[in-house]
């Protein structure tokens, strides 16, 4: 597989054309950000942590019958995906209340959430990814209906096997955001799931585990990241 032209360079993430039109290479950067991109830093092993595990999420998922654009990973900072036409729609499970949802509703922190809840994203940095609707998303032709569903449906799958696997690690799966596109007429998880896109504590102690780390200032970003993954079962070089 022969790495080409960059064709997009995201704010921790750039994607490349391979001689296959329909594969891309995806590279984790080291580069960190928040707030929007006002805060923003390089952490050493990132990007090599975050591919590894992505990698071992989607295998995961893909094992559940979860229809991901993860192929293989090609380096330590680099994976194989398929080419999707991404829907401009993020998905965003909470299972425990923090961060926007806490701001928003006035809620305390850490309130368990039954059922989870399930909201609806424009992806706009320009915008501040705004909270949308079904409605507005199809009227405005971000998705249809039918791919609306086919997302809902797939978040939740993802949901029950992602909150056993961090359960059974002594880990809470507090939040997480997902995309997807299209491909083939079927409805395909694409970019990331890492500690980057998703909320993490330690069950007994409620320590944060992602990125809130970074937003926030706690320190030991990566390291935090890593534990997760160890816990988890990856091995990181």
């Amino acid at each position: 597989m022969e790495k080409r032209e960059a064709l997009y360079s995201g704010k921790a993430k750039s994607v490349y054309t391979t001689d296959d039109p329909e594969r891309f290479v995806l590279l984790f950067r080291d580069d960190t950000s928040a707030f929007d991109g006002e805060k923003k830093e390089q952490l050493a092993r990132k990007g090599m942590v975050n591919n590894r595990f992505n990698a071992f999420v989607m295998e995961k998922l893909e094992e559940a019958g979860i229809p991901t654009h993860f192929e293989k990973l090609l380096s330590p900072v680099e994976s194989l995906v398929k080419k999707l036409d991404m829907i401009p729609v993020e998905c965003v499970v909470r299972n425990y209340s923090a961060g926007s949802l806490c701001r928003r509703l006035g809620v305390e922190e850490g309130l368990e959430l039954t059922p989870p809840t399930f909201e609806l994203f424009l992806k706009n940095d320009a915008m501040h990814d705004p909270m949308i609707n079904e409605s507005l998303a199809e009227t405005f032709g971000w998705a249809t209906a039918d791919d609306l569903a086919q997302m809902k449906v797939l978040t939740y799958r993802v949901n029950e096997v992602l909150k056993r696997l961090f359960d059974d690690a002594g880990m809470l799966l507090v939040d997480y955001k997902l995309e997807f596109g299209r491909s083939n007429g079927q409805i395909v998880l694409g970019d990331e799931f890492s500690p980057d896109g998703c909320r993490i504590w330690d069950k007994e102690t409620r320590k944060k585990m992602d990125k809130d780390r970074f937003r926030q200032g706690l320190g030991e970003v990566i390291e935090a990241y890593e534990e997760v993954g160890h816990r988890l079962g990856i091995q990181f070089d």
